[in-house]
């Protein structure tokens, strides 16, 4: 079989949207990838988080070349997450790994954590104005320990929530940086959160793998859509209409946030196999 025959291209188109989204804004990596894996394609939730993590490795490995090459990234910022979000991930899939398989329980709380982010998440880009407007107001008085404890806090809070869920890299990570570095241009501060997410993504997407959480072949399909996607979208990010991008993202991750926690509170169907005829017969 050649490797056309493994190409399932409602996947790679999926990749391809969701990596133009992410070159765009720096959000979509998991608050959109991971629901569409587990709401459309029925993927298992553990499954589908580790699969993602690597996605978005390699997806944003992609996204923060071209933002290097723009040099829209600030590196210090990339460094004070890390400083808070590799500890943080190792530490959180020590514990995951400790706690051994995850059953159809813990399935259910990982899809309410993914539900409460994106809810987070959403209402987080529907008020970014008035948070940053806010942010613009205090930025004067603000600390550089302020800033610096704050950046470093940030990433081990994602670093957590990515292990655990997949999402918080892009989705918190942006709308934080933005009140903590309110004076930085947009593009430097998706570049740098894109920037930052490669490590983070690669260690928590290696100990899912490690763990067996990593579907190969659906990470291959996703991936031959969202390497263009994300080249694309890191390139048109300075010109992306927020006015118009900013509502429906928000729409997307509250609509994504509302099914995966009907999906989360929704018990397992209990199967009953029919007997075949031959126990049947025994049993009389």
């Amino acid at each position: 079989m050649g490797v056309t025959g493994t190409i399932d291209f409602f996947h790679a188109i999926a990749g391809l949207l969701v990596g133009l989204l992410v070159g765009l804004t720096g959000v979509g990596g998991g608050s959109l990838m991971t629901p569409l894996l587990v709401l459309l394609f029925g993927v298992s939730a553990k499954t589908a988080v580790g699969t993602d993590l690597l996605f978005a490795a390699v997806t944003k490995i992609a996204g923060s070349a071209v933002h290097g090459s723009r040099e829209s990234v600030e590196w210090k910022i990339v460094w004070r997450m890390a400083l808070g979000s590799v500890p943080a991930a190792v530490l959180t899939l020590l514990v995951m790994a400790r706690l051994g398989s995850v059953g159809k329980s813990t399935e259910h709380v990982i899809l309410a954590s993914l539900a409460c982010l994106l809810a987070l998440t959403s209402l987080a880009v529907i008020g970014r104005k008035w948070l940053f407007r806010h942010a613009h107001d205090g930025a004067a008085a603000r600390s550089p320990r302020v800033e610096v404890g704050g950046t470093i806090a940030l990433g081990a809070l994602i670093g957590v929530a990515v292990s655990v869920s997949s999402v918080g890299a892009g989705a918190i990570g942006v709308t934080v940086l933005f009140l903590l570095y309110p004076r930085l241009p947009v593009a430097r501060i998706v570049g740098s959160d894109i920037a930052h997410a490669v490590p983070l993504t690669l260690i928590a997407g290696t100990g899912h793998w490690i763990m067996g959480d990593v579907n190969g072949t659906l990470l291959t399909n996703l991936l031959i859509g969202s390497i263009p996607g994300v080249v694309v979208g890191s390139y048109l990010s300075s010109r992306a209409p927020d006015k118009v991008l900013q509502p429906l993202l928000a729409a997307v991750l509250a609509v994504s946030s509302w099914q995966l926690f009907v999906k989360a509170s929704t018990p397992e169907k209990v199967k009953i196999e029919a007997i075949p005829a031959a126990k049947a017969a025994q049993v009389r």
